[in-house]
């Protein structure tokens, strides 16, 4: 393990993986073209290097050094010290958690290494807010689903803010980016599973029932984004509307709460 290097100025190069992580603008133009992303907290950073991913560099501030400085020394990656307040001033924002590793991508699966490995899939279309994504990996790793399919339009399961909110479970679920176009969905059923789209329309079955007619079976579970839901061409795709039956008035719930209480429904059945 080399020593770590304790660095003064905002403005050195090594520190170049760490600047401007509250820009999320730059951030998802920079991190998918360079290869990168941002793993927060000693959990999620012994997480993904637990996942394969190989780290960069970690940057830490001093009472964190001698905590987290295995870590590293294990992946053979530099370690950066500086203070807490540069690190605020490179970063954009007070690192709560003392310890931040700029970690490798890896190239992500087909769509049909999924498909045919998987029996529970979830497939979000357009969910584009990072915390959201974050919480359905998490609900989806933690209740029994076999993978998630991405739309072209979802956010970013390796942004810092995913996965912060997932725990690290962005890295132990296996995702894909399904193509644009009207075929995407037809070959999810082509693999043999039933396409369920979650939606409060009234017109909806109630899950449960269509959970328990799905036992043993394939099963692939469509989300929309908060608000506007499933698209009209992808409801038009389901083979079945499913709806989680409300109280007291309520509608609906929010996206990362109505994933969780879906996978349970249909992982339980």
């Amino acid at each position: 393990m080399s020593s770590p290097v304790r660095i003064t100025d905002p403005g050195d190069p090594r520190l170049g993986d760490y600047t401007g992580l509250t820009d999320v603008a730059l951030r998802r133009r920079r991190e998918p073209a360079e290869g990168l992303f941002m793993a927060e907290g000693e959990k999620v950073i012994r997480r993904a290097l637990d996942a394969g991913y190989p780290m960069r560099s970690m940057l830490l501030t001093p009472r964190w050094a001698g905590a987290m400085g295995e870590l590293a020394g294990a992946a053979a990656a530099p370690v950066y010290v500086v203070e807490e307040e540069l690190a605020e001033r490179v970063t954009g924002y007070h690192v709560h958690r003392g310890a931040l590793a700029a970690m490798e991508r890896v190239p992500l699966p087909e769509p049909g290494e999924l498909l045919a490995r998987g029996h529970r899939l979830a497939v979000l279309e357009a969910v584009n807010d990072h915390t959201n994504i974050g919480a359905v990996f998490r609900g989806a790793a933690a209740l029994g689903m076999d993978g998630v399919l991405l739309s072209p339009d979802c956010a970013d399961p390796l942004y810092r803010r995913s996965v912060k909110v997932s725990m690290g479970a962005v890295f132990s679920l296996p995702y894909a980016r399904l193509p644009r176009g009207p075929r995407a969905l037809d070959e999810v059923r082509e693999a043999g599973f039933r396409l369920l789209a979650l939606t409060p329309d009234a017109r909806a079955r109630d899950i449960r029932a269509v959970a328990a007619e799905q036992a043993g079976g394939r099963v692939a579970l469509m989300l929309g984004a908060e608000g506007a839901g499933l698209s009209a061409r992808a409801l038009a795709a389901a083979d079945t509307w499913v709806r989680i039956p409300m109280a007291h008035g309520v509608d609906s719930l929010n996206v990362a709460a109505a994933a969780a209480v879906a996978f349970f429904a249909i992982t339980a059945a």
